[in-house]
């Protein structure tokens, strides 16, 4: 009844007279009590016959993260279906990813969804798909691909059996944009210029640009490359757009929602971290500023050994102008076929640059604790990797020398004091810097 904007995408309100389900914050007349029941994830309410309100629009809620640490398999399961697992293969392929049987994953599906891995991912294809509907001048064909869909025949059928809807009315509905832009929401408050003027310090000529109010970048998803650029509106992250293969735009989504890390509620994270140091955050709204890939995190983490920012980007300009003029960020076989002696750094640690290089083509996807068995990487550059790589949000980087003075002027900081959120105590004690 507050329509409080924290628990925006905690839970889902439907309305049993209408079978319309809205987020918490939605404008529309409150319905009784009596008419009403809830629902932890948009998906359960569309199992249950409802369908999204065109007001609120609960596609473009921000994710809920109240199932964390309850069951990892699951956790995992649910972000191998968003990246498009069942629509490159099959249930038992995903199972066996897994390490467990079809069987036992249906019934993690069904204990916390009350649905299964199938139709869970059909809905989550099904509210993207509406979500670029009301934001993209995409046709309702290209919406279909790019919601993962093989046929335009096969999106239509499920659109109406599942959301109530046809596609053609979310379009009437929907004012349009100019290009390809989506919304993304977020929950807590987001310091646009703190992540603007991280990401400026450190922006690569040609592929990163940071102007006054935007962040532009070009990145590849999953072979195919792509250009955003995106704002800050106060109350969501506007997304302009363009990329080769629409089939990669969830991909493309979801890379960009890490890299801004806007499924943190910070207003949570940092009532904890002022609970442990009440002096530590002197700037609210702190995220994590990502960066593509882990790949990318470790080159950056190894150029950046022991030298500044401004001579570790200056580095990072040299490798991505020689190896492709800067028109995107060097791959790793770009690095690995490479003669590195160009780069003005120790030879010791041009190996290391190659060694990495050779063992990420050797050994694609490898979790950066791994890397501890090359020589020349340490727990520094794999904790920099988890930071800002994966945006692991329990990474406190305490043998960093700002990091560490600030926890000598604040004792009580310790890892275990601002877990389970040590990234963010990481980057509230670099601000302490500026």
């Amino acid at each position: 009844m507050a329509r409080d904007p924290r628990f925006d995408g905690r839970f889902f309100v439907a309305v049993k007279t209408t079978k319309i389900f809205c987020r918490p914050i939605c404008p529309a007349n409150l319905p009784k009590e009596e008419n009403v029941e809830y629902f932890e994830h948009s998906s359960q309410a569309l199992e249950a016959g409802y369908r999204p309100c065109l007001r609120c629009r609960p596609d473009s809620a921000p994710q809920s993260w109240a199932w964390k640490g309850t069951e990892t398999t699951f956790q995992r399961a649910m972000s191998l279906i968003d990246d498009g697992a069942l629509q490159q293969g099959s249930l038992a392929e995903l199972s066996e990813r897994l390490g467990i049987s079809d069987r036992y994953l249906r019934q993690l599906f069904n204990e916390h969804l009350g649905l299964s891995p199938k139709q869970y991912a059909l809905y989550q294809q099904l509210m993207f798909a509406k979500q670029l509907l009301h934001t993209s001048q995409l046709s309702i064909t290209d919406v279909a691909y790019a919601s993962g869909f093989n046929s335009v025949r096969r999106f239509n059928d499920a659109f109406v059996k599942s959301l109530k809807l046809a596609p053609n009315q979310v379009r009437k509905d929907a004012k349009g944009s100019a290009s390809n832009t989506l919304t993304l929401s977020y929950r807590g408050q987001l310091n646009w210029q703190h992540m603007l003027d991280f990401y400026r310090l450190r922006a690569l000529d040609g592929i990163e640009t940071v102007i006054e109010d935007a962040y532009q970048r070009r990145v590849e998803v999953n072979g195919q490359q792509a250009w955003f650029s995106a704002k800050n509106t106060g109350k969501a992250l506007e997304v302009e757009f363009e990329i080769e293969d629409l089939k990669q735009v969830r991909h493309l989504v979801k890379g960009i929602r890490r890299l801004f890390d806007l499924d943190a509620d910070t207003d949570v994270i940092e009532s904890h971290l002022k609970l442990v140091s009440p002096e530590l955050v002197s700037t609210q709204g702190i995220r994590i500023p990502g960066v593509w890939s882990t790949w990318e995190a470790g080159v950056r983490a190894i150029l950046g050994q022991q030298v500044s920012v401004k001579a570790a980007i200056g580095q990072l300009n040299l490798l991505a102008q020689q190896l492709n003029g800067n028109q995107h960020f060097p791959t790793i076989s770009e690095v690995a076929n490479a003669d590195l002696d160009f780069l003005r750094m120790p030879q010791s640690r041009k190996e290391t640059l190659k060694r990495f290089a050779i063992y990420n083509l050797d050994n694609p996807n490898t979790h950066p604790q791994e890397w501890l068995t090359l020589k020349g990487i340490g727990p520094w550059t794999v904790s920099y990797a988890l930071l800002r790589g994966l945006s692991e949000p329990d990474c406190l980087l305490d043998k960093d020398l700002i990091v560490k003075r600030v926890m000598d002027k604040f004792p009580s900081i310790t890892t275990a004091a601002v877990s389970p959120w040590g990234s963010y105590a990481t980057f509230h004690c670099w601000s302490h810097t500026l």
